[in-house]
């Protein structure tokens, strides 16, 4: 990929977000982009491809966010929450002139053949309403909402910790973490435990986290994404 876009635009700068998404895990990668877009500046093209559709009926398109971002990848959800964190979508459209693409694109490979080469076509200076004809009609891809006190597990990252839907801002002030027959401490640094133990903190996503210090929530409790996740007052 990186070099279909090099090739089309030898300045471009290409920065690797990850690379550990679990395979075909949109609702993982579609985490991982929403945690990252903010920081980058903007008008910013993100690529990102998690694609168990590729080449199957599903579109590939790219969607420019109201902060002037553009996203280029299969309409699957995986980019929805991203954009959302930046405006929401103002313009969407399906890559389906193939003057863009590689010659003679696969239909098992389109990172390299179709959204690697939208990206640098766009760096180019290429109109995003150039590549391709508008649509509306997307794919959609939300996180589990909260509830008062208790919430869910939507992301276990490489370290094993557990990421939570609940926002920092609606945590109670003073608190424990009930999770299956847990229960563990709201504390401010990982080193605030003892190692092996868990606790509960609020992660750079802004969201509340499980861990361990020096050891992996994850394997820890057995929990995944999905678990439920209660908060009890103190």
């Amino acid at each position: 990929m990186k070099g279909a876009i090099l090739s089309l635009e030898p300045g471009a700068g290409v920065v690797d977000l990850t690379h550990a998404v679990p395979a075909q895990d949109i609702v993982a990668g579609a985490y991982l982009l929403w945690t990252s877009v903010e920081v980058f500046p903007p008008g910013t093209i993100h690529v990102a491809v998690v694609d168990p559709g590729v080449g199957s009926p599903r579109l590939a398109v790219a969607l420019r966010a109201r902060r002037g971002d553009v996203f280029v990848g299969p309409d699957n959800g995986l980019l929805i929450p991203a954009v959302e964190r930046l405006g929401g979508v103002e313009l969407a459209v399906e890559l389906n002139r193939a003057e863009f693409w590689r010659p003679t694109a696969s239909s098992t490979f389109h990172g390299r053949d179709i959204f690697g080469p939208a990206a640098a076509h766009l760096a180019r200076g290429v109109a995003l309403d150039e590549l391709g004809s508008p649509v509306s009609d997307l794919v959609q891809l939300a996180f589990a909402k909260p509830e008062p006190n208790r919430g869910e597990v939507i992301h276990v990252d490489t370290y094993g910790n557990l990421v939570t839907n609940l926002p920092a801002a609606d945590l109670p002030p003073k608190f424990r973490v009930r999770l299956g027959w847990f229960s563990i401490p709201f504390v401010g640094f990982y080193a605030a435990v003892r190692p092996g133990h868990l606790l509960a903190l609020v992660g750079s996503s802004g969201l509340l986290e499980i861990s361990a210090r020096d050891a992996n929530a994850a394997k820890l409790t057995t929990a995944g994404r999905g678990t439920p996740v209660l908060l009890e007052p103190i």
